[in-house]
């Protein structure tokens, strides 16, 4: 854990209880004296620094020993449109996703996207705060949706289409913006659709997943 979000931090002194004491006293050990960082979600630029005064068995006091402003994001900006899989699939790739650097994902619902697949925004919320957490990440990533390619290509018309091709992206990628299909690819009427787009590859034989290709993508433009 890089920092935990709180509402109160920047406040002189903050009482954390329930799932924050359990998880620095019980899981992470932490001892009197011990420093954490906290964030507020409200201020993410500003990074907060605590002593541990108090620990008993209900509660941690915290006192603030400094404040400082140090935003930790990514270098690049990369928004990957990503035609929407099972959710279950999404919720286990995005906190690599966000690691990597993802600024944000647009959700499209595809021809081959499972109609009965919904995305909890809500739910990917959290999963993000956690992640940042974890990983020092201060800014959020953002969410998009749009009910199908047309309109999200009238929003997004210069985005670079990942296919089957011979045009393989390259080490230095300079993409800002790409779109990766669902499982089974692109429809008939999609790939007419696209049929003005540029189109990239990766160098691979192999037929790589919806979520494999997506961190594949985002791994070459932003690692």
């Amino acid at each position: 854990m890089i920092f935990l979000y709180n509402d109160e931090a920047g406040s002189e002194r903050i009482k954390l209880r329930g799932e924050e004491h359990k998880y620095l006293a019980k899981v992470r050990r932490h001892q009197v004296g011990d420093i954490i960082s906290l964030r507020n979600p409200n201020e993410i630029k500003t990074l907060y620094t605590y002593t541990i005064d108090t620990i008993t068995s209900r509660e941690i006091i915290l006192l603030l020993e400094s404040t400082e402003e140090k935003e930790l994001k990514p270098k690049r900006f990369f928004h990957l449109g990503w035609c929407v899989i099972d959710p279950k699939t999404v919720e286990k790739t995005l906190p690599a996703l966000n690691e990597i650097g993802v600024s944000r994902i647009s959700f499209i619902y595809c021809e081959r996207s499972q109609k009965n697949f919904k995305i909890d925004e809500k739910r990917l919320k959290r999963i993000l705060r956690s992640s940042n957490q974890q990983c020092g990440r201060s800014d959020f990533m953002e969410f998009c949706f749009y009910k199908n390619l047309e309109t999200f290509l009238a929003a997004h018309p210069n985005v670079k289409v990942f296919d089957f091709c011979q045009n393989y992206l390259g080490e230095k990628a300079s993409l800002k913006e790409a779109l990766i299909g669902c499982e089974g690819g692109f429809s008939q009427k999609e790939k007419e659709l696209l049929a003005t787009q540029e189109v990239f590859a990766l160098d691979t034989p192999l037929v790589l997943r919806s979520e494999t290709a997506a961190l594949s993508v985002a791994s070459k433009v932003l690692v």
